[in-house]
């Protein structure tokens, strides 16, 4: 994990635009930082790098790094580096380093831009290729790395953040209105299907595309990956089989490194399965971490400590602290550069923060496992929906009424024949939009959007919008700042590639087994994960109230959130003083507020911040 950044224009960079851009860019790349410059054509072509070193701590490999008429800036892991530098080497390239960086020239003089189908991974790099007289940015496939771009003045400038830009221009983007309005009344799931950022003209580079650029203009991304649900007829053994050999491999990959890797351990299966593979089957040492909630709707201190117990790992325990919540939010999301999507950030950014104390600079996530084994409470009506011709449907509705239907709180999935009567109705995701948009001072109303991906499968398309569009992107997102914040790389589990397509060639009827969905990914841990976890068929998630946090009956939380601040140009001031004064008692009630406190601190530190 690193920072890169890059102008290409018709002038160079100053120094002094340089400088701030690096001291910017301090917390992706601690261990060292570099720049280049040259051109292509009549065009002026920077890049910058900071460097947190993960593989091949030498000096050797710090960016930008240049092989032949190749220059790189690279930010990710490219997991599979051992095995593609050794065909490599058969095909005649020889290597100075023992890291991926190189692997990742190298292939690119052999393949080309087709480099990037052989690579499994995350990343976002700029490649500049003298010979050539071009740049190249890639994604990966899934977004894990950011890459934002924004075209300014006849220049085009990239990088990890959106700060970024502005260190190298010397000025702020103007805030996008229409996107923070569209965060706070429909929530982050409807922030990517909309196609903008929070920052006007700027623009995410899309996951899984690469661009050929010889001229200073907006990337024209071209996809070099496509998902497609595409069933093949398979038995349940040889479904489970074929996940449980393909998880098993994605962890595998992921705990390649050359520092000590930490895991961020919930009570949840995704965290625990790829703990027990890591400890069980690899025989890895590794040391977890794992954010504590009083709360009993949220606390899982007890599966914790039983999966900790069972695997006998070193463990840190991070009890959520109560005071001085608003300035450390204030600092989060000042380093975020945008609204912070959900306070689940905040915790993992406790978590991150505990782990660079503890010298680590890995840390395995789960994200992306409930929206490709179907894992969340509407998945199951979805398949129910899709089930609703076999012979024991009474039965399966009855097993769901047994469990998922037991934990359900979102009124639009209390009725196991939600998507049999009205298949595309997705009320469930936009909860009580109307009175939220009541709250602002220009009224904001959008329908749910929802891409066809497949209309094979109506569970399938509603999970690769989420793992395309609306969920994953977002997650990944936070993800990243919430552990870059402390220098900390995130690693997300379980978005291999084989993995993901393996599971989109499984039929629909394996995913639910047993009246428990998930089943591929419980199986697999079966053995080496605590069966109370693997059959609990509750789905919790790092969580906790904003209440826990502000008691806004008192003076002091209700002169924070009153305070005067540019958030009072989108929000009436009046209604969320009567929010504030009344018990926020619904989930949606408490999400929206500390939406609200996130908008109005994005506000007001990208009021302050000096590029």
């Amino acid at each position: 994990m690193c920072g890169i950044a890059g102008a290409f224009g018709p002038q160079a960079l100053s120094p002094e635009r340089i400088s701030r851009t690096l001291s910017l860019m301090a917390r992706r790349g601690p261990d060292g930082r570099g720049t280049w410059c040259g051109r292509i054509g009549d065009s002026h072509l920077d890049l910058l790098h900071t460097r947190l070193s993960i593989q091949d701590l030498d000096s050797r490999s710090d960016q930008p790094f240049i092989r032949d008429d190749l220059v790189l800036v690279f930010n990710g892991e490219i997991y599979n580096f051992p095995e593609l530098r050794k065909e490599l080497e058969g095909l005649g390239h020889q290597f100075v380093t023992s890291g991926d960086t190189e692997v990742i020239l190298a292939a690119y003089q052999q393949w080309g831009a087709d480099c990037t189908d052989r690579f499994e991974g995350m990343w976002a790099f700029a490649l500049y290729d003298g010979a050539r007289g071009l740049l190249f940015l890639s994604r990966d496939r899934f977004g894990e790395k950011p890459l934002y771009t924004w075209f300014d003045g006849g220049r085009l400038y990239f990088g990890s953040e959106v700060r970024f830009l502005a260190g190298m221009a010397g000025r702020k983007p103007d805030v996008n209105y229409e996107q923070l309005r569209r965060y706070l009344v429909n929530g982050y799931k409807a922030l990517y299907p909309a196609g903008q950022t929070f920052f006007r003209d700027v623009s995410e580079f899309p996951a899984g595309a690469s661009a050929m650029i010889t001229i200073p203009e907006k990337p024209k991304a071209r996809a070099y990956w496509q998902l497609d649900y595409a069933p093949v007829e398979m038995s349940a053994t040889e479904a489970l089989e074929g996940a449980a050999e393909r998880v098993e491999a994605a962890v595998g990959l992921r705990l390649r490194a050359d520092v000590p890797v930490a895991l961020r351990l919930s009570g949840g299966i995704d965290s625990n399965v790829a703990l027990g593979i890591a400890r069980q089957r690899f025989n890895r040492d590794i040391t977890t971490f794992s954010v504590i909630e009083e709360d009993e709707r949220y606390d899982e201190t007890a599966a914790i400590l039983a999966s900790i117990k069972r695997q006998g790992c070193p463990h840190h325990l991070i009890d959520i602290p109560k005071q001085g919540f608003w300035d450390r939010l204030t600092g989060l999301i000042d380093y975020f550069g945008q609204p912070m999507m959900t306070i689940s950030y905040y915790l993992h950014a406790l978590a991150s923060e505990e782990m660079q104390k503890q010298g680590f600079k890995v840390s395995l996530g789960g994200t992306g496992a409930d929206e490709i084994f179907s894992g969340y409470y509407d998945h199951y009506l979805f398949w129910l929906a899709e089930m609703r011709e076999r012979e024991d449907f009474e039965q399966l509705v009855e097993g769901w009424r047994n469990t998922y239907g037991r934990f359900v709180r979102n009124p639009f999935l209390q009725d196991p024949r939600a998507f049999i009567d009205a298949p595309g109705n997705r009320d469930h995701i936009f909860l009580q939009t109307d009175r939220f948009s009541d709250f602002l001072t220009e009224p904001f109303a959008e329908a749910h959007r929802e891409t066809v991906y497949t209309d094979q499968a109506i569970l399938r398309n509603r999970m690769m919008n989420e793992l395309l569009s609306e969920t994953v992107p977002v997650m990944l997102h936070e993800d990243d700042l919430s552990a870059m914040a402390y220098s900390v790389e995130n690693r997300a589990t379980y978005l291999d590639s084989g993995l993901v397509e393996f599971l989109f060639s499984v039929p629909s009827r394996h995913l639910v087994q047993n009246s428990l969905p998930k089943y591929l990914l419980r199986e697999t841990g079966r053995g080496m994960v605590d069966e109370d976890i693997l059959e609990n068929p509750r789905k919790q998630g790092i969580n906790a109230p904003v209440t826990s946090f502000l008691d806004f009956h008192t003076a002091e939380a209700r002169d924070l959130l009153l305070a005067d601040s540019p958030l009072f140009d989108v929000i009436d001031r009046g209604k969320l003083a009567g929010l504030a004064a009344s018990e926020v008692a619904l989930n949606s009630e408490s999400k929206f507020l500390f939406s609200i406190i996130s908008a109005k601190l994005f506000l007001e530190t990208h009021h302050a911040f000096q590029p």
